[in-house]
């Protein structure tokens, strides 16, 4: 089993995106779970989103505190949260910011996990026209971690979303799959 765990802010779409990648893996027949955890409910509050995926049934039913994965959207959050808590070792690390992975390492002081960074920021603001990163640190994290499709993702949001707002989040989706950074 595999499991992410998303940090955001309220209205950054933590929730929409935790789902959005547990659909994909349900179309490619594996077992899901997507939940969220909120603090005090308001836009802007740090949010925290849960994803499991695994080849066979989850009987588990509890936040997770050791993920396999951290995909950070608000790179503002570092600093007053660890957010590599728990991850385990072997494990990686994915984080809408502009610096460089490795600078990313120094700041968080983990040598024993994978750095991927990505400018979801930028990206967001290029295809969509406002800054909504969910979907382009989808893209990263699909190029990141080995957990689903980058197909099977598209045909979610196409699911999830129509016309133009579909187009426009799997033009961010696969700009963030090809752009994001390793340490390695």
């Amino acid at each position: 089993m595999k499991e992410i765990r998303w940090h955001g802010r309220g209205g950054q779409g933590v929730v929409t995106v935790s789902q959005l990648l547990a659909y994909a893996a349900l179309r490619e027949g594996k077992y899901v779970q997507a939940f969220p955890e909120f603090g005090p409910e308001r836009t802007g509050a740090p949010v925290l989103g849960f994803t499991r995926i695994s080849e066979k049934p989850i009987h588990v039913h509890s936040q997770v505190y050791e993920p396999d994965v951290a995909v950070v959207l608000d790179p503002t959050l570092m600093g007053g949260i660890d957010v590599a808590e728990g991850l385990k070792g072997g494990g990686c690390l994915v984080v809408n910011t502009d610096v460089t992975p490795q600078e990313l390492r120094k700041q968080i002081g983990r040598g024993d996990v994978k750095m991927f960074t990505v400018n979801a920021t930028r990206i967001a603001l290029d295809t969509l026209g406002r800054p909504i990163f969910n979907t382009a640190m989808l893209g990263a994290l699909v190029k990141a971690a080995d957990l689903v499709s980058l197909d099977s993702v598209v045909q979610v949001v196409r699911e999830r979303f129509s016309g133009k707002i579909a187009e426009s989040n799997i033009a961010a989706i696969r700009r963030a799959y090809e752009e994001v950074r390793a340490d390695g």
